[in-house]
């Protein structure tokens, strides 16, 4: 169930001034004022409604995903254009806005080759919260803005497309570079936030057979309301009971969405000859690829990896999908918190407690 948030009165912020979720070491975050941007060509600065915590925000305060200190970290927002810099045309000051994770420029060769999220090199889609200041404040400027700025139609509400601008959009993606088929068979290992939408991905793309696996009863029972067809629970012989049940075949595709080395193998051993292992996991240590698993090189298996696509046309792609009631990712926000305990949303969301499965922090 949703934490209670009690009512309490907001200090008030000086004039040009703004709170911000502030980086400053392994396990040093919080709260800071810091001057609210300015847009400079190109640019917008959008005020935050509403923003999330990611799992790679967790890697971030941990010190396992280096970051400068003082950066403002986040990267989901939805919120209101509040300045539009020069050479930004279409948009207006008020309009409501999705911001992707991935902010590509649109023209570089990654871009233009299709691969938003290596924008102008490796994983440099990836801006917000990672090599300029986030979106887990009260305002925040926006690169590229003519690229990324995707307007929210009236009728969806900020929770309908929160989870679009980076979990769906990588879960979708997972799937997507699978190059899942009508009729495939399908295991996913992990049923986090971004496992969940792989599983709800590989339901659109037409999957026949979907096994979801996780260590949390309650994830796989979100699990079947994506789409699976079986849930597994992580503590069984997982690659045993999918091989049983494939009858020794294996699956078409296998997606890891954990990042660790037990699901990254086990998505292998499952595997058809000639399957794809699409991995989106994130991974802090060394990876290593069992022969026998692998059919040492031999099995004709593909192994891919992908970081979450961006871009505006990408967002309302995902908005129509909303919009067509074909997904509703509402029910992943089980937990809301007000900006100023965004500290405790942290420490739920990180430790994995109260059936958490991502919390929505209203700032505006």
């Amino acid at each position: 169930m949703p934490l209670a948030i009690e009512e309490r009165q907001i200090k008030q912020t000086p004039r040009g001034l703004m709170k911000a979720n502030v980086f400053r070491g392994p396990g040093k975050f919080g709260l800071e004022e810091k001057p609210i941007p300015r847009a400079g060509y190109g640019e917008a600065v959008v005020q935050v409604r509403l923003t999330t915590i990611c799992g790679t925000d967790i890697h971030i305060v941990k010190g396992e995903y280096p970051i400068q200190p003082g950066t403002i970290i986040g990267h989901e927002a939805v919120g209101v254009i509040h300045e539009l810099g020069p050479g930004v045309t279409g948009y207006e000051i008020g309009q409501r806005v999705l911001v992707g994770a991935i902010t590509p420029c649109g023209q570089c060769e990654p871009c233009l080759g299709g691969h938003t999220s290596q924008c102008g090199g490796l994983l440099g889609g990836w801006k917000l919260g990672n090599t300029i200041d986030g979106v887990q404040a009260e305002f925040v400027r926006i690169p590229y803005a003519q690229a990324n700025l995707a307007l929210v139609p009236d009728a969806l509400s900020d929770e309908d497309v929160l989870l679009l601008a980076d979990i769906a959009s990588t879960g979708f993606a997972a799937a997507e570079s699978g190059g899942i088929r009508l009729g495939d068979t399908v295991a996913v290992f992990a049923q986090g936030p971004i496992g969940l939408c792989a599983t709800l991905g590989a339901t659109l793309m037409g999957a026949s057979e979907i096994f979801a696996v996780d260590s949390d009863p309650n994830r796989l029972k979100m699990a079947r309301n994506f789409g699976a067809s079986a849930t597994l629970p992580a503590d069984r012989d997982v690659v045993g009971e999918i091989m049983n049940r494939t009858n020794g075949r294996g699956v078409d595709v296998a997606i890891e969405a954990l990042g660790i080395q037990e699901t990254f193998e086990n998505a292998l051993r499952v595997l058809r000859p000639g399957g794809t292992l699409s991995s989106v996991g994130v991974y802090s240590g060394h990876l290593r690829i069992p022969l026998e698993s692998f059919a040492a090189g031999l099995g004709d298996h593909t192994i891919v990896t992908t970081l979450c696509p961006g871009g505006k046309e990408r967002m309302h792609r995902l908005m129509r999908l909303v919009a067509a009631r074909r997904i509703d990712l509402t029910p992943l926000l089980t937990h809301v918190f007000p900006f100023e305990w965004i500290g405790r949303a942290y420490e739920l969301f990180g430790e994995r407690v109260d059936s958490v499965l991502k919390v929505a922090i209203r700032v505006s």
